[in-house]
């Protein structure tokens, strides 16, 4: 009877481990980390190379909210802008500056890791409060073990791994070091390529996946096996993109030329630094609606250039008698 327990027993464990992976595959770091989406669907620039204003109305306000804007009276339009105003207003001094302007265009930007934090959040927050414990985290992710007992468990090194980033991810996303995460600090736990203090640790998680001799730098073998290891026909020629690639690599990925790159290489390689489209766009939009050029906006001078943030029925119908006079 004892051995047929402990088979049963045996059996639950590695069921829920086999659950737990599962569950866990979902939130795969790799699958993870993501590259930004773009402000818009919209082009930049119309035809005549002029700045397209759907594309700033979807950048500051993403692309759902910018549609409503569009059936509203330009009364309408302002008074709701203004609410906005005041929420982008984070610190109460009545001023946007240009921080938080770009961080209400970077918002946007990464609209859909808010979607999956809040889908995600319902389900791992069970008792509906203002906040994540690591033991709400571990039981719905993991198993309702102990991480020592996990560990002793199941010993392959790719769970080990996950959780000891988990962990890191954890300590580091806890901003007000209060070893819970409320929800914003959770979606910087889940998605840490769209918050500046996380992308430090998702470059040497990048680092380490790629290092495979463990050497602490990444050799360009190692930084296109993937590539090799995708090709059609791995006996066949060399095709020209991953020649390409290979000269890119020793020209520009390995900015020190030693042939293999480092923490910094790495991190430059998944954030590039040479431009980024919300800094972009939040000086254009602070370089139009500065009134008085003191580097900061007053919710009137949002408010009157309601068309270049938000627009109306009537900056629709004024496009359309611009666009017919030019036909």
């Amino acid at each position: 009877m004892d051995y047929f327990r402990s088979a049963i027993t045996l059996a639950f464990i590695l069921t829920s481990l086999v659950n737990t992976v599962f569950t866990k595959a979902t939130l795969d770091h790799g699958a993870r980390v993501h590259n930004p989406e773009k402000l818009s669907s919209q082009e930049h620039f119309d035809g005549h190379n002029e700045h397209n204003a759907a594309y700033d109305h979807d950048a500051f306000l993403g692309e759902n909210e910018a549609r409503q804007f569009e059936h509203l009276t330009p009364e309408q339009s302002r008074g709701r802008l203004g609410k906005i105003v005041d929420k982008i207003d984070k610190n109460g001094d009545g001023f946007v500056s240009d921080m938080e302007l770009k961080d209400q265009i970077h918002h946007n930007q990464n609209r859909y890791m808010y979607r999956d934090a809040d889908r995600l959040w319902k389900g791992q927050n069970q008792n509906g409060d203002s906040k994540i414990t690591w033991h709400e985290y571990n039981q719905t992710t993991y198993s309702g073990m102990s991480e020592e007992d996990l560990v002793k468990t199941y010993t392959g090194q790719d769970f080990v791994k996950r959780l000891r980033r988990d962990r890191a991810r954890w300590k580091l996303a806890d901003i007000d070091r209060t070893g819970d995460l409320n929800q914003e600090e959770y979606t910087a736990f889940l998605h840490p390529e769209g918050f500046d203090h996380m992308k430090d640790l998702v470059a040497e998680e990048t680092l380490e996946d790629m290092d495979k001799d463990k050497d602490g730098l990444v050799s360009l073998e190692e930084f296109i096996s993937a590539d090799l290891l995708a090709r059609e026909d791995p006996d066949g020629p060399e095709p020209e993109w991953l020649a390409n690639e290979r000269n890119y690599f020793m020209v520009a990925r390995d900015q020190n030329g030693d042939g293999k790159l480092n923490l910094s290489e790495v991190r430059e390689y998944i954030f590039p630094t040479d431009h980024d489209p919300a800094e972009a766009e939040m000086k254009h939009l602070l370089y139009e609606a500065d009134e008085d050029k003191d580097g900061l906006l007053t919710k009137q001078e949002i408010v009157n250039k309601y068309d270049l943030f938000a627009g109306s029925q009537a900056t629709d119908f004024g496009q359309a008698i611009k666009d017919h006079d030019e036909f």
